[in-house]
C-alpha cells in the first residue's frame, strides 16, 4: 500500500511540472473582431472577453500574440526609430537655410568699443535676408555616419524579427502545453470512472458477502487518488489557459476550445550539421550583430575622419528698406571656409581610440552568439531525438499496462489475485497513460524548440 502511494505521488510530481514557455496580421475571421483586441482599447476602455468555448487554432494563436502583444509594437517602434536616425545622418549632406529679420536703433555714430574683434561701426537698420549653408566635403565622415546609421537601422529590423519569432515560440509552447494539460484532464477523469465503477462492483460484491471490506477499502482509496489527481490536472489546465491568454493579450484567462493541429509525427533530421548552417544562415539576432559590426566599422571610420578638413560654402542676401545713408538698400556675399583640425586635447585620438575598441566588443559578441547557437541547435536536436524515441517507448509501455491491468482484472475476478496487485496494475495503467500522452506532446514541443533555432520559416 505504502508502495502504492509514493508511485501515485511521484506520477503526480512528474506530471505537475511547469510548461516551458519562453520570455517573444489580422485576425481570423472566423473569430469575431472584438474578440481580438488587446486588453484594453486606445482610450483605456477594458474590452470584452471572447466568448464561452470560442474555437481556437494554433495558427489563430498565432495571429492574434502578433497582433496584440506590446513586445511586437515596440519592436516596431524602435524600427521606426532608427530610421529617423539615418534622416539626421542625411541631413549633413544636405543644404541648410534660413530667413533672418533685423532691427537695429543706435547712437548716431556709436561703436562696440569692448568684447569683439569684428567691425565695431553699429548702424540703425531695419533688414531682412536668407542665409545657405552647404557642406563640400568632409573627406567621408559624414558618410560614413550616414552609414552606420544605416546599418544600426537594418540591424533593429531584424531585431523585431526576432521578438516576432521570440513571441512566436512563446504562443506555440503555451498552445502545446494547454493541449497537453487538457489530455491529462482526460486520462484522470477516465480513471476515476474506471476505478468509480470498480467500486460500485466490489461494494455490491462486499453487500453480498463476497468480498471482504478490506478490498473494498483498497478500492475507495484508489478512486479517492484519482479525485485528486483529476482536481491537479484541471487546475493545471485552466493555470496553462491563463497562460496562453495573457500572451494572446487578454487579461482574464479566456475559455477557449483548442483545435488540435493535424499535423503528422516526422522523424526529426539525421545530422545536426546542415541545421547549424541553416540557423547562422537565418536567425535574425547574427543578421543584427553582423548589422551592428557594420555600423561599428563605419563609425569607428568616422572617428578617425575627424583629423580630416571639412570644407564648406556660406551665401547670403538680404535687403535693407530702412537703413543709414552710408548703408545700400541690398547686400550679398559668398565664401568657402576650410578648416583644418590641429589640436584639441587629444579628443579626437580619444574617440576614434573608443570607437576601434568598440567595434571588437560587437565582433566578439557575434563569435560568441554563433557559437552558443551552433551549441543550441545541437542540445535541441539531440532533445528532439531523445523524444522522439520515448515515443515508441511510452506507446509500448501503455500497450503492456493495459495487458497487465486486463490480467490482473482477471485474476482477482477469479479469486486468484490480492486487490493489493490490482491496484497496482491500475497505477501502472494511470502511469503508462501521462506517460504517452506527455510523450506526445513533449516531441511536439521540442520540434517547435528546434524550428526556432534554426528560424525555421513558416
Amino acid at each position: 500500500m505504502r508502495r502504492v502511494g509514493v508511485m501515485l505521488a511521484l506520477i503526480l510530481c512528474a506530471w505537475c511540472r511547469p510548461g516551458c514557455a519562453q520570455n517573444p496580421g489580422d485576425a481570423p475571421s472566423n473569430v469575431p473582431r472584438g474578440e481580438h483586441g488587446p486588453a484594453s482599447s486606445p482610450t483605456g476602455t477594458p474590452r470584452a472577453a471572447a466568448p464561452m468555448g470560442t474555437p481556437l487554432t494554433l495558427k489563430q494563436a498565432e495571429v492574434l500574440a502578433l497582433k496584440n502583444n506590446p513586445q511586437i509594437t515596440i519592436g516596431k517602434l524602435r524600427a521606426l526609430q532608427a530610421q529617423q536616425y539615418v534622416r539626421e545622418a542625411r541631413s549633413a549632406l544636405l543644404p541648410t537655410a534660413f530667413l533672418s529679420l533685423t532691427g537695429v536703433d543706435s547712437q548716431s555714430g556709436s561703436r562696440i568699443a569692448a568684447g569683439a574683434l569684428n567691425n565695431p561701426v553699429v548702424f540703425p537698420r531695419a533688414a531682412t535676408g536668407a542665409t545657405v549653408s552647404q557642406l563640400i566635403t568632409d573627406f567621408g565622415r559624414t558618410t560614413n555616419m550616414l552609414s552606420s546609421s544605416e546599418f544600426q537601422a537594418k540591424a533593429e529590423d531584424k531585431n523585431a524579427a526576432a521578438t516576432t519569432a521570440d513571441v512566436t515560440l512563446a504562443v506555440d509552447q503555451a498552445f502545446y502545453n494547454a493541449l497537453e494539460t487538457r489530455e491529462l484532464v482526460k486520462v484522470a477523469q477516465q480513471t476515476v470512472n474506471a476505478r468509480q465503477t470498480f467500486v460500485d462492483k466490489i461494494q455490491a460484491l462486499t453487500n453480498a458477502k463476497l468480498k471482504s471490506d478490506l478490498d473494498l477499502s483498497f478500492a475507495k482509496v484508489d478512486v479517492a487518488r484519482a479525485r485528486l489527481l483529476a482536481l491537479e490536472s484541471q487546475n493545471n489546465y485552466q493555470t496553462s489557459l491563463a497562460a496562453l491568454s495573457a500572451i494572446l493579450g487578454y487579461p482574464d484567462e479566456q475559455d477557449f476550445q483548442l483545435v488540435q493541429p493535424d499535423e503528422p509525427i516526422t522523424p526529426p533530421a539525421r545530422d545536426p550539421a546542415p541545421l547549424i548552417v541553416e540557423a547562422l544562415r537565418q536567425r535574425p539576432e547574427v543578421g543584427a550583430l553582423e548589422m551592428q559590426v557594420s555600423a561599428a566599422q563605419k563609425n569607428s571610420a568616422a572617428e578617425h575622419d575627424l583629423w580630416r578638413p571639412s570644407v564648406n560654402a556660406l551665401g547670403v542676401v538680404g535687403i535693407a528698406p530702412v537703413r543709414d545713408p552710408a548703408i545700400p538698400n541690398w547686400y550679398g556675399a559668398v565664401g568657402v571656409n576650410v578648416n583644418f583640425p590641429v589640436f584639441n586635447g587629444f579628443l579626437y585620438n580619444a574617440r576614434a581610440k573608443t570607437a576601434d575598441l568598440q567595434t571588437e566588443v560587437v565582433r566578439q559578441r557575434l563569435a560568441d552568439l554563433r557559437n552558443n547557437l551552433a551549441r543550441d541547435v545541437r542540445t535541441s536536436w539531440e532533445q528532439t531525438n531523445q523524444a522522439y524515441e520515448r515515443l515508441s517507448v511510452t506507446k509500448q509501455l501503455r500497450e503492456q499496462a493495459d495487458l497487465a491491468l486486463d490480467l490482473a482484472q482477471q485474476r482477482y475476478n477469479l479469486g486468484l489475485g490480492s486487490i493489493v496487485e490490482f491496484t497496482q496494475a491500475e497505477l501502472g495503467k494511470t502511469e503508462a497513460d501521462i506517460a504517452d500522452t506527455d510523450a506526445t506532446y513533449q516531441y511536439r514541443l521540442t520540434q517547435i524548440a528546434l524550428a526556432y533555432t534554426i528560424a525555421e520559416p513558416k
